[in-house]
């Protein structure tokens, strides 16, 4: 929900605010910030119709419905697999289905790994088998496994301190929990810096701040000059029950086995629609969220959630009718006040008009009219254009979205804002946003007219692997986050179902 308002209201106002130097001008660089915030308010009918629709209307739990039959139909979409392909045609057909401008895909290179069969069984002190995920691109092992004494450390400075000690061993990392940005480190490099100190192979506890012996995957990053071992998580039970184990002076073995392969890039497209700006359709306000997944789950969470609701913030501006042209009524009757174009959308009034032939739209006469007065509902299509992302092989580091910004960034003067929800989808409480102070007062004035749904709260850092190459460069950007902790962090790696909570259809 907040993610359409910011859209259609308060991008009018920000970049020029942005980092200290306009990106572009116009005439918002030479109005004061009252000014911006008297405009701001008059939206609110707007922002009321827009959350009625949402959350009361038709479009009641459509995101949710949408998002169901895909991951029903497809399944897990993984970088360079069939089924992501299969998506992304479903949703280009959507997208247009859905009756929005410019639908098309833009062809990328992109990652195509397989995890193969993958086994870990604790042969000392007893025999365990252990539930383990390969992260993405790695290695496999050789068709007989790795067998190997284990070293347990709980940082990568302990391993540090005894690197003579790693040699021939797999590195079992129990780094505790921080935060998900400070954690995931021992995901993405665990296996370079256990491979600097001569070990076989990695294993790291799930980053996660809970667990039901549940592992996770993700992305892993090889470096180059350092040999390449094979690497994957382990759930935190068995990464704290190793960690006792060493600590009272167990000697642990383990017999690793992962069937992983990398395939050459593969052919995919990064999937674009828009709501084409009435007064600069030049400059594009961005929002997104990605399609692939990993191939454990079906992705409904990460970031199916996220590119839905993106789609979804498009079409209720399409379905409330502020796409339709100015001076275009979708009312019958000849209604002048003198005081500028408008539209009537559905009969919704923002206040009464004593312009003749009558203030109340029920004693109008039969038409055909049309509508001139600045006390309704205006359709006016938003001023930029808003263009829908949805962003393929993220889940490799944002390959598709950094083959979009080499491919756009010439024009980087026209995007006024960029978005990309991917935290997941869970009941919102605000917004993060990176720009200047003057660009973060407009937002919080932007989220007062989210008071309705109580979702009003302007967070910093900003950020999103899909969307860091335009904040490097300037551009104003605000993810959506969740609840931050309460749903323990980035959990939706292998989410099999759609949140209930995402039927709140905000």
């Amino acid at each position: 929900m907040e993610f359409l308002l910011f859209t259609f209201v308060g991008v009018v106002h920000l970049l020029s605010l942005s980092s200290g130097k306009p990106i572009y001008k116009n005439d918002i660089s030479r109005r004061t910030f009252q000014e911006i915030r008297e405009e701001i308010a008059s939206y609110g009918d707007v922002a009321k119709a827009i959350i009625d629709l949402a959350v009361y209307g038709k479009a009641q739990n459509r995101s949710y419905e949408r998002l169901a039959l895909l991951v029903d139909t497809v399944g897990p979409r993984p970088s360079g697999s069939r089924s992501l392909e299969k998506a992304i045609q479903i949703m280009y057909q959507n997208l247009r289905e859905d009756g929005l401008e410019n639908v098309h895909l833009e062809p990328v290179k992109i990652p195509h790994w397989e995890r193969g069969e993958e086994s870990a069984v604790m042969l000392e002190p007893r025999i365990h088998r252990m539930a383990i995920l390969g992260l993405g691109s790695s290695i496999g092992t050789p068709p007989e496994g790795i067998t190997a004494e284990v070293l347990v450390v709980t940082s990568f400075e302990e391993l540090q301190r005894r690197a003579p000690e790693a040699r021939g061993k797999i590195v079992v990392y129990n780094q505790p929990y921080v935060n998900y940005s400070t954690t995931v480190q021992y995901r993405v490099q665990g296996a370079v810096e256990a491979a600097k100190v001569g070990a076989l192979a990695s294993l790291i506890r799930s980053v996660a701040s809970f667990s039901i012996y549940s592992p996770h995957t993700g992305i892993q990053e090889y470096q180059d000059g350092v040999p390449k071992i094979p690497t994957a998580c382990i759930t935190v039970e068995d990464a704290e029950m190793m960690s006792r184990m060493a600590s009272r002076g167990n000697r642990i073995v383990i017999q690793l086995k992962m069937g992983a392969k990398n395939y050459p890039d593969a052919d995919s497209f990064n999937t674009v629609a828009e709501i084409i700006g009435s007064k600069y359709p030049e400059q594009v306000v961005l929002v997104s969220g990605h399609l692939d997944s990993w191939d454990v789950g079906q992705g409904a969470m990460d970031d199916g959630g996220g590119a839905f609701i993106s789609w979804e913030a498009l079409s209720l501006i399409k379905d409330l009718g502020l796409t339709g042209q100015p001076g275009v009524s979708q009312q019958r009757g000849n209604h002048v006040c003198g005081r500028g174009p408008c539209l009537v959308l559905g009969g919704l009034m923002r206040a009464p008009c004593t312009a003749s032939p009558a203030s109340n739209p029920a004693t109008w006469g039969p038409g055909p009219w049309e509508v001139r007065c600045a006390s309704v509902l205006t359709g006016l299509r938003p001023k930029r254009t808003l263009r829908l992302v949805l962003w393929t092989a993220e889940e490799q580091g944002g390959v598709g979205a950094f083959q979009y910004y080499l491919l756009h960034q010439a024009n980087i003067s026209n995007y006024s804002l960029v978005m990309e929800s991917d935290l997941g989808t869970f009941l919102p409480s605000g917004l993060q946003f990176t720009g200047s102070d003057k660009a973060r007062a407009i937002v919080e004035e932007v989220m007062h007219l989210l008071q309705p749904v109580n979702v009003t709260r302007v967070f910093r850092a900003g950020e999103g692997t899909d969307i860091n190459f335009w904040i490097q460069a300037g551009v104003p950007a605000r993810p959506k986050p969740a609840e931050p902790e309460e749903a323990g962090g980035r959990q939706g790696r292998r989410s099999n179902l759609p949140s209930p909570c995402f039927r709140r259809s905000r």
